[in-house]
C-alpha cells in the first residue's frame, strides 16, 4: 500500500467507513468502526450488556452495507425472532446516517443468563432477518430474507450474499467497550471483503469429487462454503478470518493500517472514507401524521387527563406532545 492511499491524518478514525480494493486477489470492501455514534445508541437505552453487543454488531453490518447504496435511499436490517431480542431494527439513510433500537423479552432474557447462554444465536434464536434496499416512491422496495436459527449475525449475512446476492463475502463483526477519561465507552467494527473477479468463470462454484475420473479430467473441489474454488478468493477468506476483535476496536489501529496488516504483500487501496453520524428521522410533523392515521376511536384512546396527545420515539427516546385540537385539526368530522 502506498503511503499516501493510507490518508492524510488519523485524526478521525471513528464513524467512518473505508472502502478498498486489492486488485490482485479481485476483492473489494469496507472497513467500518464506529465510535461516539453508537455509543450514543447503547448508552441512550442503557440496554444490558449482552443485548448492547448483538444490536451494536447489527448497527456495524447495516452501516457495511448501507454505505455502499449509489442513490439516496434508506437501507434496513431488520430481525423478528423467538430469543430474548424479539426484535432489532436499524435504518441506514444514505449516505451517511443510521438509527437502531431492539425490543427484548424480559423473562427470556433472565432465562438466557441464568443458564450461560448468551451467544448472539443464543439470544436471537430462530425468526428471520430481513434486509431491504428502499430508493423511495418511484421504485420497487428489494428485500432479502433468510432464517435465523440460532447462529451468529455474520453467518446470517454470509448466508444473505449467497442467496441474495451470490457474491462470494465474507464479514467480520466487533463490539466492545473501552474506558476512557470520560468513562466506559461502546465501540463496533466490521471488515466486509468480497469476491469481484473479472472473469465469471472465476465464480464457477466446485463439483462434488467424483471419486474415480477419467485421467485428465479437471476436478473442481473446495472447502469454500460458498463452493468456490479459486487461490484469490481462498487467500483473501483466509485473512479475514484471522481478524481479531480487538484491530476492529481498537482506538489507535486506524482502518487504514488495518488493511495495510492484512494486505501488504498484494497491494490494497483504499478510497475516500464516509463518515457516518447518529441521526434520528422522526419529527412532530412525522409523529402529527402517524396520529392522524390512527381510527377516531384509537386516537380518543390516547388522550390523556390533561387533554394532550404523548409520543416517544423508540429510536431516539425523544418525547412528542400534542394537544386533541391540534391532532383533530383538519381531519374530516366524524359521520
Amino acid at each position: 500500500m502506498a503511503a499516501d492511499d493510507l490518508g492524510a491524518g488519523v485524526a478521525l478514525l471513528d464513524d467512518r467507513v473505508v472502502p478498498f480494493t486489492v486488485p490482485d486477489l479481485d476483492v473489494r470492501g469496507r472497513v467500518v468502526r464506529l465510535g461516539p455514534s453508537i455509543d450514543t445508541i447503547l448508552g441512550r437505552h442503557d440496554y444490558p450488556e449482552v443485548v448492547a453487543r448483538v444490536l451494536g454488531e447489527a448497527a456495524a453490518l447495516t452501516v457495511l452495507l448501507g454505505t455502499a447504496l449509489k442513490f439516496e435511499g434508506r437501507f434496513q436490517l431488520q430481525t423478528k425472532s423467538d430469543g430474548p431480542i424479539s426484535m432489532m431494527v436499524v435504518d441506514f439513510n444514505a449516505p451517511d446516517t443510521y438509527r437502531a433500537v431492539a425490543h427484548i423479552d424480559e423473562a427470556k432474557l433472565e432465562q438466557a443468563v441464568a443458564s450461560g447462554n448468551l451467544s448472539t444465536g443464543d439470544l436471537l434464536g430462530e425468526g428471520h432477518l430481513a434486509m431491504t434496499v428502499d430508493q423511495g416512491s418511484q421504485t420497487t422496495r428489494y428485500q432479502g430474507v433468510v432464517a435465523l436459527n440460532r447462529q451468529s449475525l455474520e453467518e446470517a449475512a454470509h448466508q444473505y450474499f449467497r442467496q441474495s446476492e451470490q457474491i462470494p463475502s465474507r464479514i467480520r463483526l466487533g463490539v466492545g467497550s473501552v474506558v476512557t477519561g470520560a468513562g466506559r465507552e461502546w465501540r463496533a467494527g466490521g471488515l466486509l471483503v468480497q469476491f469481484m473477479p473479472h472473469s465469471p468463470d472465476r465464480l464457477r462454484a466446485a463439483d462434488l469429487h467424483p471419486g474415480d475420473a477419467p485421467e485428465g479430467h479437471e476436478i473442481l473441489t473446495s472447502t469454500d462454503p460458498d463452493g468456490i474454488s479459486d487461490d484469490s478468493w481462498a487467500e483473501a477468506r483466509s485473512l479475514v478470518e484471522t481478524v481479531e476483535d480487538h484491530e476492529l476496536l481498537d482506538p489507535m489501529l486506524e482502518s487504514e493500517r488495518l488493511l495495510y496488516r492484512l494486505f501488504h504483500e498484494r497491494g490494497a487501496r483504499v478510497f475516500e472514507p464516509v463518515v457516518v453520524q447518529e441521526a434520528c428521522r422522526c419529527s412532530r410533523e412525522r409523529v402529527l401524521g402517524m396520529l392522524r392515521g390512527f381510527s377516531a376511536e384509537d386516537r380518543m384512546a390516547m388522550v390523556a387527563d390533561d387533554g394532550t396527545l404523548g409520543v416517544t420515539c423508540e429510536f431516539c427516546s425523544r418525547r412528542y406532545t400534542f394537544e386533541a385540537s391540534e391532532v383533530e385539526a383538519g381531519l374530516p368530522a366524524a359521520e
